[in-house]
């Protein structure tokens, strides 16, 4: 028995350490499940914010008199071609 204490002992040593680092590695895993959560939440509130905007820039271009619907999508028309243009 006595021959086999150092063998159990550099077991027992090996083991230890793992299950710490498989504890860390297990804390470490909860700490960023938080941090994509507080992520998920900002870009979904920035979705919520460019939903609205879009939904402003539809009732501009919707509402009002025909003229002036005419003139906007001109001018959309024209920041495509534009945007076009300086891709080429």
């Amino acid at each position: 028995m006595i021959e086999f204490a150092p063998f159990l002992m550099v077991v027992a040593i090996v083991a230890i350490i793992s299950f710490t680092r498989l504890q860390r590695a297990r804390l470490n895993a909860g700490e960023g499940r938080g941090q994509g959560d507080a992520d998920a939440q900002r870009l979904q509130g920035e979705i919520r914010q460019l939903k609205d905007r879009i939904a402003v820039l539809e009732r501009i271009v919707t509402d009002g008199d025909h003229a002036r619907g005419i003139a906007l999508e001109r001018e959309i028309e024209a920041l495509r071609d534009a945007r076009e243009g300086a891709k080429q």
